[in-house]
């Protein structure tokens, strides 16, 4: 099997770039599932059901989230109806949408895609990241009720990201992190079999901060007050990710970052190009 799995789109830099690149990747690669992380791709924050639409349109076959998963409000209606938008599952009871989804690859292979935040310097504390992974994975195991089992970890800290892919490992395909938008150097396959990546970085305009025009939050760090609104930067987007080959065991074959277009030195799988 053949995985993509995208970092943060962040806004119409993020979205044009997946629009442009993804289709001819997907049938080049002769790629068999891809999840993208879409919690900024509305303006840099949150998700509409348009936007979500244009991502499965594109070639994707699940949509995480992370944070911002309900900025924009409307996200809390078509959460309910959108069977490939997972948000992290370990909101507390009751929040709408999923936090975990079986989808179905290209070439026939039950996937599923599980979002879980961290809690570490994230602002609001989730119910326990640990425990809900479990709960999943015991309810769809890998190799009974899953043929592959990606995980999107929307984390801040590197400690708890590099943790949670221990404690993941041999259970899952690809633990992957998201959320501060720079794409990491150590993605590997960890001893048990998973790929592992601290951050997938992020689909946007890396001449920008964190994907945001430079100006404002510049401005906070010297000021250390707000001055106007973030907004999205709005040059030629990079495509960031990692490309994982799954063996017959749902586990990590092989695993090689993925970097398209914009302002980053190019990275392909030389596995598949």
């Amino acid at each position: 099997m053949r995985l993509l799995f995208l970092g943060d789109v962040v806004g119409r830099a993020g979205r044009n770039v997946v629009a442009e690149r993804l289709p001819a990747l997907r049938e080049r690669w002769a790629l068999d599932v891809v999840v993208i992380n879409g919690e900024n791709a509305a303006g840099g924050f949150g998700i509409t059901e348009a936007i979500y639409n244009d991502l499965l349109d594109a070639g994707c076959d699940a949509v995480t989230l992370g944070n911002h998963a309900f900025d924009q409000r409307e996200a809390l209606v078509f959460a309910e109806r959108a069977d490939r938008l997972v948000r992290p599952v370990n909101f507390p009871k009751g929040t709408p949408g999923r936090g975990a989804q079986l989808i179905e690859a290209r070439d026939g292979a039950r996937v599923l895609v599980v979002n879980v935040m961290g809690n570490v310097f994230m602002g609001t504390a989730l119910d326990d990241p640990f425990r809900a992974i479990d709960a999943e994975l015991e309810a769809c195991p890998l190799g009974e009720a899953a043929d592959a089992v990606v995980v999107d970890f929307h984390a801040e800290a590197t400690s708890e990201k590099q943790a949670f892919g221990h404690f993941l490992d041999g259970r899952a395909t690809l633990v992957v992190g998201t959320h501060t938008h720079t794409p990491t150097s150590d993605h590997r396959i960890l001893s048990g079999g998973t790929a592992y990546m601290s951050d997938a970085g992020m689909c946007g305009d890396y001449d920008s901060v964190l994907g945001m025009k430079k100006d404002e939050p510049i401005q906070r760090f010297l000021r250390k007050l707000p001055s106007g609104r973030f907004e999205p930067a709005e040059g030629e987007g990079t495509l960031s990710g990692l490309a994982v080959e799954v063996d017959g065991r749902g586990l990590a074959a092989r695993i090689a970052p993925v970097r398209i277009g914009g302002a980053l030195s190019e990275a392909r799988p030389d596995f598949w190009d």
